[in-house]
């Protein structure tokens, strides 16, 4: 599997480009939302010869969907989300203008996944999981094969996602950490939505919600 990040708009979210051998690819958040950012993401995926297949959506903030609608338009292919996500869309054009942006709203899924469904782009398999507290809706993608998970605002390096944001919960998310992400292994590579990858042992070793919620003080 190859994968692009781009970091995109004011909130510096990742937008992942993510590709087989033959060039069959998936997109997941896109997340620009200047003209300039959208020519740099579509130029990647034409200039490298791929083929979008997916349109994929981790959960529906304003900073990871803002380039959904440009992504369905231009290459006219599948968007899948969780259902939950759909409502998480909705309510994006109401609040937008309180963060200063100006935003095309999201289309409609095409297809809703959940917990356990398979996602074949080309010759990879992307396994969903449920993965809420950070969102109501949120779920994370996982290639068990390279040991890539693209976890969204789940998990950051030092650090986890906000919930202090509408359907949030500490204690939901702790659990899509521990039930879900952890028993993946040491060694599987974090793509998270807003910084560096990094690793789930070392994020067990080393991040401070992590280390706290163990030990029964968060």
């Amino acid at each position: 599997m190859e994968i692009q990040q781009f970091t995109f708009n004011p909130y510096q979210e990742n937008t992942y480009v993510i590709s087989d051998q033959n060039g069959n690819c998936a997109i997941i958040d896109p997340g620009c939302y200047t003209q300039e950012e959208q020519a740099r993401l579509r130029d990647f995926i034409n200039s490298s010869g791929l083929k979008p297949v997916y349109l994929l959506n981790t959960h529906g903030h304003i900073d990871h969907m803002l380039g959904n609608d440009f992504v369905k338009k231009t290459f006219d292919i599948p968007f899948l989300t969780h259902e939950k996500v759909k409502g998480e869309l909705d309510s994006v054009p109401g609040y937008a203008s309180m963060m200063g942006l100006s935003v095309v709203p999201s289309p409609d899924p095409d297809q809703l996944v959940d917990e356990g469904d398979v996602i074949k782009v080309g010759d990879l398999e992307l396994e969903v999981y449920f993965t809420p507290g950070h969102s109501p809706g949120h779920i994370s993608f996982y290639h068990r094969k390279s040991k890539n998970l693209f976890s969204g605002d789940v998990l950051f390096q030092g650090s986890i996602g906000r919930v202090d944001l509408p359907g949030g919960s500490m204690e939901v998310l702790m659990e899509s950490i521990f039930k879900k992400v952890v028993p993946l292994g040491d060694d599987v590579v974090v793509w998270p939505g807003h910084g560096p990858e990094t690793s789930v042992g070392v994020e067990k070793k080393t991040n401070y919600f992590m280390l706290a919620y163990s030990q029964g003080s968060l």
